[in-house]
């Protein structure tokens, strides 16, 4: 009952496990303040060219897919916890590597080629850690939450990143400011990927203060344990309730191997991906990403384009917690549909202004408009779904398959803006807005609604559409 309910407890967990979010933006955010310095030290410096530059800029992300693809393997038989924990260390390790990558092996202000190898490779287990904390923390905050609040806990991670991206502009801004610019390049830059270190840190020991999922817990056979953590969230009356759910919906799908990734039919793996997939077509780590040199290609001098994009960091705040005080009540479709319409507004705005060549203020509004359209439903929303539609036995491997595809369509999205930016601004916008038409679209027509429900209801509604494709008249009832 929610009056024997511990909120504390719930959301002392949900806080730990979000800093995994806190991280995952954190560094993909710290580069922003260091590429610059880096294409002096190790690009430039070398001879080397921009698509050096490029790779060098976004190796990262080769590791998120990679953290995302190995998620599953690692949930599944190191459970959820203990792949946190292991994100940390990866976390901890490339903070440093990338802020000394000479350590060991070469000496500093000597670059070399093998130096900008192993550079890479310190970001790429990064990037490793991205991915793991990507799938992994908003599972395990989907699987502690009791389910009235479960939107609410989840998207509380996606406001843990965004406040990661804030925290490092903020925390670079505060190395560079009043350094000379040859410190920042000798220096400067080194303190930017380190400082991580300090939240990793922190997010590894405080993870040995928390318990494993009930859920991991009661499939593998340890009730007592599960019975526990239960019982601190819900009080003891609730938490039996509770475990016999979940244990029913395993003892149906023992038949089931665990091994078999469409035991539950393929629609929820393909409406798991399409979450994904959509969530970056629509086009916003263009703006995150590009947001400086797309305010300082509408006219905005350098200083006032970095102005422009805090604003927007603002505005992605603040409607973020819209979204986390709104899951929980309106649901998970009118928020995804209504933010799909918002999104379209702003980007047919952006590539109507770029068709006419109107340069202005009223190109900053459309942007704020996507952006905030963006934040209050498809940037938490995709991830708490991601971490609730899937049955519990197949969860592991689905929601790696899934943040894997949502990666590598990021590393599409991002590596293809400047190509189509040279070709057509009106057009490159144009194509954002209409992914975010069709996202309405797949939303209406295939993705349930997941609010009030918990994860073995949920489980049951794929049981239900599995065996109407297959013809069966009747599936073990919900209650």
């Amino acid at each position: 009952m929610k009056k024997n309910r511990n909120s504390l407890y719930i959301f002392s967990l949900t806080l730990v496990a979000a800093i995994g979010g806190l991280l995952f933006g954190y560094d993909t955010a710290v580069i922003s303040g260091a590429e610059g310095s880096l294409q002096v030290y190790l690009i430039d410096s070398l001879g080397l060219g921009a698509l050096a530059h490029g790779a060098t800029t976004s190796s990262a992300l080769i590791g998120c897919i990679i953290g995302g693809l190995i998620s599953g393997y690692f949930a599944s038989n190191f459970g959820r916890k203990k792949s946190l924990i292991i994100a940390a260390v990866l976390f901890f390790v490339s903070a440093l590597g990338s802020g000394f990558p000479e350590f060991l092996f070469f000496t500093q202000g000597e670059p070399s080629l093998s130096l900008l190898w192993t550079f890479n490779f310190y970001r790429i287990i990064g990037g490793i850690g991205v991915g793991l904390a990507s799938a992994i923390t908003p599972m395990y905050i989907g699987e502690i939450a009791p389910a009235d609040i479960r939107g609410k806990m989840v998207s509380f991670n996606q406001f843990m990143i965004i406040f990661g991206m804030l925290v490092v502009y903020f925390v670079n801004w505060g190395i560079a400011n009043g350094q000379s610019v040859e410190w920042i390049n000798e220096i400067g830059w080194r303190y930017m990927f380190a400082s991580e270190a300090i939240p990793a840190l922190l997010f590894g020991a405080l993870l040995f203060f928390v318990p494993e999922t009930p859920r991991y817990l009661a499939m593998k056979q340890q009730d007592d344990k599960a019975l526990g953590v239960l019982t601190k969230i819900n009080g003891p009356a609730e938490a039996k309730t509770v475990l016999h759910d979940i244990k029913r919906t395993i003892a149906q799908s023992s038949h089931l191997s665990s091994e078999k990734l469409f035991a539950y039919g393929k629609l929820v793996i393909v409406v798991g991906i399409l979450l994904s997939i959509f969530q970056q077509f629509v086009g916003i780590n263009v703006a995150l990403y590009y947001a400086p040199r797309i305010f300082e290609s509408m006219g905005a001098a350098k200083d006032a384009s970095m102005v422009q994009t805090i604003v927007m960091g603002l505005v992605n705040v603040v409607f973020t917690v819209v979204a986390i005080y709104t899951v929980d009540r309106w649901g998970r479709k009118p928020l995804l549909i209504t933010g799909s319409i918002g999104m379209a507004v702003g980007m047919f705005g952006v590539a109507g202004l770029a068709f006419a060549n109107i340069i202005g203020i009223s190109t900053l509004v459309f942007i704020i408009i996507y952006t905030a359209a963006f934040m209050m439903s498809w940037g938490p929303i995709c991830w708490v779904l991601i971490s609730e539609i899937f049955p519990n036995k197949i969860r592991g491997q689905a929601v790696a398959i899934a943040v894997a595809a949502q990666w590598a369509a990021n590393y599409f999205i991002s590596s293809t803006y400047p190509m189509m930016m040279e070709y057509s601004g009106g057009l490159t916008y144009g194509f954002y807005g209409l992914m975010s038409v069709l996202s309405a679209v797949f939303v209406w027509k295939w993705v349930p609604e997941t609010k009030g429900k918990t994860l073995e209801q949920m489980e049951m509604v794929w049981r239900k559409q599995e065996a109407r494709q297959q013809g069966v008249s009747k599936v073990p009832n919900a209650q």
